[in-house]
């Protein structure tokens, strides 16, 4: 099952990639050998620095063809993208080796290395299911799932499988509805100075939104067909197969609260920031992991833009609720309460988003030349004054 793994992740990288496979085989391949060769104490830090290193000079690469010369290419694009989801997987592994939650064994046979020792790390670095998407999966959970399946494989996942192909044709169908919606309204809106303006441009966030629930929800059903994420029974007896899940789209639709929100969003992707930087850092922890996640995503001028947004709101939103919570009764008060918090929350993180994603300077400037920049800005007024 290792070999098929890897066999079927060096495929997928070679038909998607073309040449710029390399881009991931070769740090793969380099953080395997540097987990073997480097001592556990020193482990984290040489794997954190050459794999981000090397992330971040193909980003550097990325922005000069896109805005110096004006050219893209769709593969190296899915490559890059690729190679940050393998940093996830290089630190979350030599954090746990540095931590002592994991032994690598002995990996030596005379004077050689024994490739059965490296099979497990070189197919958990290349496992098809997470190559191009999918939550992140510890290297225990991986060799877990790996051994169950061979032993004591867990029950079809067929019903789970199909159940989420089926959302996925939903949020699909969302998704082309909200894009005719938009459509007809012909005036870029970004371009918007109304309030019909903020309406618009909630609805493009909405639309990226969607957009990345219903990738998650695909990585989800492949990392279930291959037979990874069961979690047990439930009291009923039925099988859970949510035990490596990115999407709770009701909760991130839901909520009233900007931390809540951030919490959620890309769980596993989340929780990766809170170990790797957040739970570290011992000044500014919630400013230094959202930085980081700005440099792990590119440091694109809208990027930087949009998390240090994030951050500041999410900082506000820790303290407005704390200073709102004792004068929210029940009944109609905290419905308006809660209303009006989930109207902020929205419109918040539409801004974070659109600034993100579209990750411009120019689109930094039509954002602040918007209405919706307003309600960010109110939080980070609010920040100041609590």
């Amino acid at each position: 099952r290792y070999i098929y793994l890897i066999l079927g992740g060096f495929l997928l990288a070679v038909i998607t990639m073309g040449p710029y496979c390399l881009v991931v085989l070769i740090p793969a391949v380099s953080s395997v050998l540097l987990i073997h060769f480097v001592s556990s104490q020193r482990l984290h830090t040489w794997a954190f620095l050459t794999q981000m290193g090397w992330q971040t000079s193909w980003h550097l690469v990325l922005q000069y063809r896109g805005y110096q010369l004006q050219e893209g290419d769709p593969r190296l694009l899915v490559a890059v993208s690729s190679l940050m989801l393998l940093t996830q997987r290089v630190t979350s592994l030599s954090l746990d080796i540095q931590e002592g939650k994991l032994k690598t064994g002995d990996t030596r046979t005379g004077n050689c290395v024994s490739f059965s020792s490296l099979l497990p790390y070189l197919s958990y670095m290349l496992y098809f299911p997470a190559l191009l998407g999918g939550p992140l999966c510890s290297f225990r959970t991986f060799t877990s799932c790996v051994k169950l399946c061979t032993v004591n494989p867990p029950p079809n996942p067929l019903w789970t499988v199909s159940k989420k192909c089926v959302l996925v044709l939903g949020l699909e169908g969302v998704k082309t509805l909200l894009t005719i919606c938009i459509d007809i309204h012909t005036e870029d809106p970004m371009q918007s100075r109304d309030l019909e303006g903020v309406l618009l441009i909630w609805s493009v966030s909405l639309l990226y939104k969607m957009s990345y629930y219903s990738c998650w929800v695909l990585s989800e059903l492949l990392n279930n067909a291959a037979g990874f994420g069961f979690g047990g029974y439930d009291s009923k007896g039925f099988p859970i197969w949510n035990a490596l899940s990115d999407t709770d789209i009701w909760t991130l639709e839901t909520t009233h609260k900007i931390s809540q929100f951030a919490r959620t969003w890309n769980k596993t992707t989340a929780d990766w920031l809170r170990r790797l930087v957040f739970e570290k850092c011992k000044a500014y922890p919630l400013l230094a992991t959202f930085a980081f996640s700005a440099w792990w995503h590119g440091l694109h001028p809208g990027q930087i833009f949009g998390f240090l947004c994030w951050a500041a709101t999410v900082e506000a939103d820790y303290r407005v609720h704390h200073y709102l919570r004792p004068y929210v009764g029940t009944g109609l008060t905290r419905l308006l309460y809660k209303s009006l918090t989930w109207v902020q929350t929205q419109l918040v993180i539409a801004c974070c988003i659109l600034t993100v994603e579209l990750r411009s300077l120019s689109s930094v400037r039509m954002i602040c030349q918007s209405y919706i920049c307003l309600f960010p800005l109110l939080y980070c007024l609010v920040l100041v004054f609590l």
